[in-house]
């Protein structure tokens, strides 16, 4: 249940999961390689951190903000008429701002240039449609856990644990995150011309879990007040 929070204490949230988000990638990223030359290896100690992580900031931060940390989610919970279209904006601003703070830190973390471009090319129709069914399934995953309880803290962490070895991109799954992977240039980055695409194939995904759970779960038409005379007491 969210809390009556300010719209300053929203967007602070959003930003600071978005950046404890990236943190998380990018700086398990580097541990995982200097740990082990094995890639399978880097990719587990990439995955199980950043979903523990993730874990904490939805049950943290969820009561706060409603634990976005991605574009496509706050878009896709403005279409379903279950977020604001006023706070699209500032949130987006708040979990860009954030992936770029928590891509600084996690190479501060380990030596490394505060941002710097990446040169690690992520292209391909395999690719982008990995990244298209990362991203339906979570923001589908989203829709139908809120409407059965909310056990989100659970089951997106373990959405995007598959994803990230069963889709062929390994679940970027937010354009946030992909801009931010951008500036770093380790185990976890992405080099600026790959991301436009991943970013597009995002955005379609997410519409395409939008369709699905309209299908699935519609949203009720907003009831007419019985009594618009009335004064609120």
């Amino acid at each position: 249940m969210l809390l009556k929070a300010t719209p300053s204490a929203r967007i602070g949230a959003e930003f600071l999961g978005t950046a404890g988000l990236v943190a998380a990638v990018v700086g398990s990223g580097v541990m995982a390689q200097r740990l082990t030359g094995d890639v399978a290896v880097q990719l587990l100690v990439n995955a199980v951190a950043t979903v523990a992580v993730l874990g904490v900031l939805i049950s943290s931060l969820g009561p706060v903000s409603g634990a976005h940390f991605n574009p496509a989610v706050t878009l896709a919970q403005a279409v379903r008429r279950e977020h604001p279209w006023s706070d699209v904006a500032p949130y987006l601003a708040a979990q860009l701002a954030g992936g770029v703070a928590g891509t600084a830190l996690a190479n501060l973390m380990f030596g490394l240039p505060a941002l710097y471009w990446s040169r690690h090319d992520r292209s391909g129709v395999g690719l982008w449609l990995g990244e298209a069914v990362a991203t339906a399934g979570l923001v589908l995953a989203i829709a139908l856990v809120r409407e059965g309880g909310d056990r989100a803290s659970l089951v997106i962490p373990a959405w995007i644990l598959g994803a990230y070895f069963f889709t062929s991109s390994t679940s970027f799954a937010n354009p946030a995150v992909t801009v931010a992977r951008t500036l770093s240039d380790t185990f976890a980055g992405i080099a600026p011309a790959s991301a436009p695409a991943f970013v597009l194939a995002q955005l379609v995904g997410a519409g395409a879990a939008v369709l699905v759970a309209a299908a699935l779960v519609p949203r009720p038409a907003p009831q007419p007040d019985p009594h618009p005379d009335r004064i609120a007491s």
